[in-house]
């Protein structure tokens, strides 16, 4: 079956479809303006109209430093406590409306922050390359085990020992000059050392917490 051919034109051997970005520009130029066409500013405001959606999932540390018009602020609030479906839809249009109304500069900010939530920081990267580390050293070194063991003596050693040796045996090649192969040992063994890895850190940061309240009590 042929496949239905996209409308549009070519510009110097470049084609150009109808409704694209770079459509638009050369429609512009040929108006002699930069003013946006009414498709750009449908665009512009569908897009303004999805962020003020994910303002919503927004951690509330990063929303505190975007440091919103107080109105923006209380709109999302609300729309957080509103559980009819109809309700939330006209909330979500007041939203956009006020999303409308910041400057492209605030719009960058907040896309930006959501960017940053999306991405894991920087503790958790860490932990992740410390379990990713035990995980290896696990399965390549018989000492390894009673090394964890000994710095997490938490770990359920009978379950541990039991995942390395079923690592160890899903890890040998098929056939010679094969590449050895993970099963699902290899990657529960790294979800309980990354388990334990966090539950360490977390436990570490509220000793300090701690110890610096008491300081300050003593101050």
């Amino acid at each position: 079956m042929s496949r239905k051919l996209k409308k549009g034109y070519y510009v110097k051997g470049q084609f150009v479809a109808e409704g694209s970005a770079l459509d638009l520009e050369y429609k512009r130029e040929l108006k002699g303006s930069d003013e946006p066409s009414r498709t750009d500013l449908k665009r512009e405001s569908d897009e303004q109209q999805k962020l003020g959606e994910d303002l919503l999932t927004l951690r509330a540390e990063l929303m505190t430093r975007l440091d919103l018009p107080e109105k923006l602020v209380e709109a999302v609030a609300e729309a957080k406590r509103i559980s009819n479906f109809e309700g939330l839809r006209r909330q979500m249009q007041f939203i956009g409306k006020l999303m409308r109304k910041l400057e492209a500069s605030k719009i960058e900010e907040i896309r930006a922050a959501l960017e940053e939530q999306h991405m894991p920081s920087a503790k958790e990267t860490l932990l992740l390359h410390q379990a990713e580390q035990w995980r290896d050293r696990l399965v390549a070194d018989d000492d390894a085990v009673g090394q964890w063991i000994n710095l997490s003596p938490g770990t359920d050693s009978q379950q541990l020992r039991a995942l390395v040796r079923q690592a160890r045996k899903d890890a040998k090649p098929e056939k010679p000059g094969m590449a050895p192969r993970h099963g699902r040992a290899y990657r529960e063994i790294f979800q309980l050392v990354r388990e334990q890895l966090t539950s360490a850190h977390d436990q570490g940061a509220e000793a300090s917490n701690a110890d610096a309240s008491e300081t300050d009590h003593d101050d």
